[in-house]
């Protein structure tokens, strides 16, 4: 096979440095790879990821690498790959990489079987792209497959969905949902790396913006705060009345889009579902609103109905293009609809990640002691893993917390005692 695809191997020096700056906010990660190294856990083990191919990523691989995994990397996202990121892996660590920035959509399936011809015990992925293309396209490999994890929350609602239609044929672990990982890396993550996109791809001032999110989940959450955190007036748009509900209580105003849409200046789609601005919101939108989003696929920003309405577009800015409609005012659509935090910035931050990639790289640990044990269906990370990261991040900032007491643990195990 051949070993990589990436855009220029003289960037492999500069990717080598962005990944020891990350690694230096990755304590929980270092740790898990220093035991690793020691241990071995993951020996044999084939691995294909289909990932952001980013420093922290990098860091990731390296620690299973030192757990004795035979990888191979491709990108989960065609915007998301740090191009001197992939020429290191490739020429200063020797992992197979197959990620180009802006790649297009053939190039980008063509990196996925690149990696799946690695024949892969244990896939790793962010979308579920890597999986579904496994189970359409390369059902041959099938029978190899013992396990496998997944990063986000498009991903394991997809995997649910095939699992719920008895079509996924081996056990995922649902990184996404460890509180190591959502708590933590959609709130703060997400949060902080979508504002950072959209600043660097516009340098917009935020105070006194009207920024509408629309998706009140964990992302949605964090991005809410963050905005508010910098002086906007922020809108939630949501479907679910319980997620409403709390954005009310949490203090943002609550509601539709096409209410939101001609007083919004930005917004934002943090959702995972499909044509969440369609086309009778850019029709509301006034001259000069910008649109972004931050979920994983760019689904939720229908594009071509924006096209349909639009007379002209042009790039205006790096990731910024803008759209004139037949009317004549002007909108401006972020990163072509795909994930603005990584598109136009460098994604979350290496210590929200850290954390993440723990809860990954703790579950390829745990499906390979665990290989054939499981059924095929999408799994929770058990909670024994999840409370260890937290320990682990803890001690690494230098944090120690109570514990209980013997009385305290049998009072809380027990039904005897009341008033």
């Amino acid at each position: 096979m051949n070993l990589a695809d990436i855009k220029d191997a003289t960037l492999a020096p500069a990717g080598k440095l962005k990944m020891e700056w990350a690694s230096r906010e990755m304590p929980v990660l270092e740790l898990i790879g220093q035991r690793f190294e020691k241990e071995k856990p993951l020996k044999g083990l084939r691995l294909a990821g289909c990932l952001h191919i980013t420093s922290e990523t990098a860091n990731l691989a390296l620690a299973l690498q030192k757990g004795g995994a035979d990888l191979v990397l491709c990108a989960s996202n065609p915007l998301s790959t740090q191009d001197e990121v992939a020429a290191a892996l490739v020429h200063e660590y020797g992992i197979p990489t197959f990620a180009i920035k802006g790649e297009d959509k053939n190039t980008y399936y063509g990196h996925i079987m690149a990696a799946l011809n690695h024949k892969p015990g244990i896939t790793m992925d962010d979308g579920a792209d890597l999986v579904s293309t496994l189970h359409t396209e390369r059902r041959d490999l099938l029978s190899g497959v013992t396990g496998g994890t997944e990063e986000t929350t498009t991903g394991v609602i997809r995997l649910r969905s095939m699992a719920k239609e008895g079509k996924l044929n081996y056990p995922v672990m649902a990184v996404n949902d460890a509180q190591t990982k959502h708590f933590f890396d959609n709130r703060y993550g997400t949060g902080q790396s979508t504002i950072d996109g959209i600043t660097r791809a516009t340098n917009i001032l935020w105070a006194g913006k009207k920024v509408v999110v629309s998706g009140y989940g964990w992302c949605g959450r964090g991005v809410a705060l963050r905005a508010r955190g910098l002086g906007s007036h922020v809108i939630v748009t949501e479907v679910d009345p319980i997620r409403a509900l709390e954005a009310n209580m949490d203090g943002y105003e609550v509601m539709p889009l096409e209410q939101a849409s001609p007083i919004g200046d930005i917004f934002i789609t943090v959702t995972g579902d499909i044509s969440v601005i369609d086309e009778q919101h850019f029709l509301k939108m006034h001259d000069g609103a910008i649109i972004a989003n931050s979920g994983h696929f760019n689904v939720e920003i229908n594009i071509q109905a924006l096209e349909k309405i639009s007379k002209s577009r042009r790039q205006i800015r790096p990731f910024v293009e803008e759209f004139t409609l037949s009317s004549g005012r002007q909108l401006y659509l972020l990163g072509e609809g795909r994930l603005i935090n990584l598109a136009a910035a460098e994604g979350h931050p290496p210590s929200v990640m850290d954390m993440s990639f723990a809860n990954q790289a703790l579950c390829a640990e745990y499906l390979v002691k665990n290989k054939g044990k499981l059924e095929p269906g999408v799994f929770a990370v058990p909670e024994d893993i999840d409370r260890e990261i937290g320990r682990l991040k803890l001690f690494s900032m230098g944090i120690t917390i109570d514990k209980l007491t013997p009385q305290q643990t049998n009072y809380l195990d027990s039904w005897e005692q009341g008033t």
